[in-house]
């Protein structure tokens, strides 16, 4: 037989793509986003949820005004952490890459000369990635758990905006780790829920304590805001501890 006419294993997409080769795509997802960021000296990141739903144009829409109070918000964070005198990039704005929150928090970004990430999700309904990511630290993945773990790994802070089911699941699932000191056990990550009324409207987190399914310390974890000013005053307190 020709060795020529035989294909390398590791360029044969069939099998690529096939069953037997789901953890070589899954390695794939966590060493090439390594890989980049490590050239790309990023340290650290602050991460932006928020409903895909939100547009600048619809005025009348009732949570309108939280995109333009996510783009500032980034635009604050992104000045700030340009003039940090640091070997590599701190504190860069990333999101999930898609519409609504997420292209507010990566425009806040551009506006102020910053780098920002954005870590998109192939979906049966194609969810573009929003054109203020920066092309360098685009991400497309194809695995939602490995999405979630770039989208964690990296940050120091967490801001959640208003949003849905998947905002709400990757503020539970942070909540979750850091509960269980499965995540920054060396320092206490701040999760800031932008929007109070918004999240106390949605989560009766008084009742969480009162049913005893959380201890009142687990209250702690959450920190409420509803200004931009005032959510970019606490968290760049508290992200001046990291450096």
């Amino acid at each position: 037989m020709n060795g020529d006419s035989l294909e390398k294993a590791y360029k044969d997409m069939d099998f690529l793509n096939s069953d037997g080769a789901r953890t070589i795509r899954i390695l794939s997802e966590y060493l090439e986003p390594l890989q980049r960021l490590k050239r790309l000296k990023i340290n650290n990141s602050v991460l932006f949820l928020g409903s895909a739903r939100l547009y600048p144009e619809d005025k009348d829409a009732p949570l309108a005004k939280y995109y333009w109070e996510a783009e500032e918000l980034a635009y604050l964070l992104s000045e700030w952490a340009g003039k940090l005198k640091k070997n590599g990039k701190n504190f860069v704005i990333c999101t999930g890459g898609g519409p609504g929150i997420m292209e507010a928090a990566n425009r806040g970004a551009s506006r102020a000369g910053g780098k920002s990430m954005g870590m998109n999700i192939s979906l049966p309904h194609e969810q573009q990635p929003n054109p203020y990511i920066s092309p360098e630290l685009s991400f497309l993945f194809h695995y939602f758990f490995m999405r979630k773990f770039w989208l964690l790994n990296e940050a120091k802070a967490i801001v959640a905006f208003p949003g849905g089911y998947g905002t709400l699941d990757e503020v539970f699932e942070t909540l979750t780790l850091i509960q269980t000191g499965k995540f920054h056990k060396d320092m206490m990550l701040p999760v800031l829920l932008y929007g109070e009324d918004f999240w106390r409207d949605i989560i009766d987190f008084e009742s969480l304590k009162k049913y005893r399914t959380i201890s009142p310390e687990d209250l702690d974890l959450i920190t409420f805001c509803s200004d931009p000013r005032e959510a970019f005053d606490f968290l760049s307190r508290r992200l001046e501890k990291y450096l």
